[in-house]
C-alpha cells in the first residue's frame, strides 16, 4: 500500500515510550513503542488495519493531510 497519511511520533516522559498518533483517523488512532523504530513499525501496522477496516465497511478513507496543511494549523 502506498498511502500518504501522517504519522506523528513523540517521546512521552510519563510513559517512557514513543507515542504515535495517526491524526487523519481521529483522536483515538494511537499506538506506541519502546524504540522509535518499534513505534514506526506499530504505526504502519495500525495504519494498514485502519485502511482495511474502512475499505471493508465501504467507508471513505480520510483525505491525507499535506505538509502545508499541517503548517497552516
Amino acid at each position: 500500500m502506498n498511502h500518504q497519511y501522517s504519522i506523528i511520533i513523540q517521546w512521552s516522559d510519563e510513559d517512557q515510550k514513543y507515542v504515535v498518533s495517526l491524526p487523519e483517523f481521529g483522536p483515538y488512532a494511537h499506538t506506541h513503542g519502546n524504540s522509535y523504530e518499534e513505534a514506526l513499525k506499530n504505526a504502519q501496522e495500525v495504519l494498514e488495519l485502519l485502511i482495511e477496516d474502512y475499505q471493508a465497511r465501504n467507508k471513505p478513507l480520510p483525505k491525507p493531510s499535506s505538509f502545508k496543511t499541517i503548517l497552516d494549523v
